[in-house]
């Protein structure tokens, strides 16, 4: 299994739900970020599923744009994210203390 395959298999897991173009966006980002190139596909997929829902599908970029901090931003789209993560089948969610800085 090439890493695509493996990263796709993981957000499969992950979101099995999840709608097709938003796998794709998924993927993709896993694939081509610099800082996910040696993580694990679980990991990779993980992170990926979660930025890409933080920043395409919440409110998160205009709380920054508002002036408020990354760690208050995050605070506010948490439910938001854990929302659309249930949405798409996932048994994950989104805690304040996995949240990076």
């Amino acid at each position: 299994m090439n890493r695509r395959e493996a990263i796709e298999s993981a957000v499969r897991v992950l979101a099995p739900r999840i709608p097709r173009h938003e796998f794709e966006a998924v993927t993709d980002h896993a694939l081509g970020s610099r800082g996910l190139h040696t993580a694990s596909p679980e990991t990779a997929a993980w992170l990926s599923l979660t930025a890409y829902i933080r920043h395409r599908l919440t409110d998160y970029d205009d709380l920054l744009n508002d002036g408020y901090d990354m760690e208050s931003a995050r605070f506010f789209v948490l439910d938001d994210m854990n929302g659309i993560l249930e949405e798409w089948g996932s048994p994950r969610r989104v805690q304040a203390e996995d949240e990076p800085e």
